[in-house]
């Protein structure tokens, strides 16, 4: 049997920490943000329904995807994200089933789905357990200006386009507390999973 661990939390989080220490285990990851750039890729379909939608300014020279480009247009506009998501989530959802199910064939006994977006696109329903990255709001706000070097407006819009850290928490089986060291924030982790005999 495979055991499938949800893992999430708000943009800025620090959900990438965790999941680097997940890789430690030689715990396979499948990755949401990855996966959305493979749909992506030149020549996908994915990224013709996104030129068709949003236009070829958003493309790079190379006729790559201006992701800066676009996610400034649709974290500025509701719906915009609206059409983005409806193009993007399907191929995303269809690509983690797939690479679930190859998984779970090879009867790997831990699995990790790093999803930003795990409750927003209903990915909880293929889980085991959801762990939650926390940290308090000012400090989301103040990682993510300074990692992506956007300002207070466009952080706060990008912070306000997901669920917020307290409704996920709501719904976790754990939460990680990752306003701390990252020592501090391997060790809860290294204890949840000791706990669930998941290692």
């Amino acid at each position: 049997m495979t055991t499938i661990l949800g893992l999430t939390g708000g943009i800025a989080t620090g959900k990438s920490t965790v999941s680097s220490f997940l890789r430690q285990f030689k715990i396979p990851i499948i990755d949401a943000d990855v996966i959305a750039r493979q749909v992506v890729a030149l020549g996908s379909v994915g990224l013709k329904q996104l030129s068709d939608t949003f236009g070829s300014e958003f493309l790079n020279q190379d006729h790559s995807l201006n992701r800066s480009k676009l996610g400034r247009l649709v974290f500025s506009d509701p719906h915009k994200l609206v059409q983005l998501n409806t193009i993007m989530q399907p191929l995303i959802a269809a690509e983690i089933k797939q690479q679930i199910l190859a998984y779970q064939q090879q009867q790997t006994p831990l699995i990790v789905l790093d999803a930003p977006l795990l409750f927003e696109q209903h990915h909880e329903k293929k889980v085991d357990f959801v762990m939650v990255v926390s940290v308090p709001p000012k400090l989301q706000l103040k990682r993510l200006m300074q990692r992506d070097q956007v300002s207070r407006i466009d952080a706060e819009q990008r912070i306000k386009s997901q669920w917020s850290v307290t409704q996920k928490q709501a719904q976790a089986d754990v939460v990680i507390d990752n306003s701390g060291s990252v020592a501090d924030t391997e060790k809860q982790v290294l204890h949840w999973l000791n706990k669930n005999n998941l290692i």
